[in-house]
């Protein structure tokens, strides 16, 4: 596979080349090293499409797992508690999970609500999202999970991988691809969402 588009939010691949560039490497050769060609494994059920063969978005993220894992990328979760108070979040936020619910407590709340967010692969506070999911998903990677996890001070950037149009086109319908979630970061304006990302478009 390659790297056919990418897309840099916030200045998150001059952030990966000054800092990481070994990681992006490690990314890159990642990418590279996968046969898609080999995962054309799913028969559609599809009116529109039904009997032909499409690429496996399962056996796909199998094959990127396992090609992370070995290179010591990792799952991370990040714990925090919720509050609908704007007053204390700021406050809130920036505290240890462990003082989170304490200072809940202080402020009235009585049974304060635990909760967490997890990611496929970080390493050196570099998160990677590989993404052949529904809309929706990517959607809350970009506008939720890689911002939480940022302000969180877990990661200082965000990178997510999707297939472009020309390679979604060979997939399930609903599947998000590169050029569209591009156009819906752009028409949220330049510094939204407020986090460095990385957004490439393999095929």
């Amino acid at each position: 596979m390659k790297i056919a588009q990418k897309y840099s939010h916030l200045n998150g691949e001059e952030y990966l080349l000054v800092h990481h560039k070994k990681l992006y490497k490690e990314i890159i050769d990642i990418i590279r090293s996968i046969d898609a060609s080999n995962f054309m494994t799913k028969e559609s059920k599809e009116k529109t499409m039904r009997g032909k063969m499409l690429y496996s978005p399962i056996e796909l993220n199998k094959a990127f797992n396992e090609k992370f894992e070995e290179l010591g990328w990792n799952e991370r979760r990040y714990r925090y508690y919720i509050t609908t108070d704007p007053k204390i979040l700021p406050e809130l936020i920036m505290l240890p999970y462990e003082k989170q619910k304490g200072f809940l407590i202080s402020k009235g709340i009585k049974e304060p609500i635990s909760s967490y967010k997890q990611t496929d692969f970080v390493k050196d506070q570099i998160a990677v999202e590989v993404q052949f999911g529904k809309y929706a998903f990517v959607a809350f990677d970009l506008f939720v999970k890689h911002l939480l996890f940022y302000s969180g001070g877990v990661i200082n950037l965000g990178i997510e991988v999707l297939p472009t149009k020309k390679m979604q086109s060979h997939m399930s319908s609903g599947v998000a691809y590169y050029e569209g979630e591009v156009y819906n970061i752009l028409r949220h304006g330049r510094n939204n969402p407020p986090v460095p990302l990385l957004i490439l478009g393999i095929e």
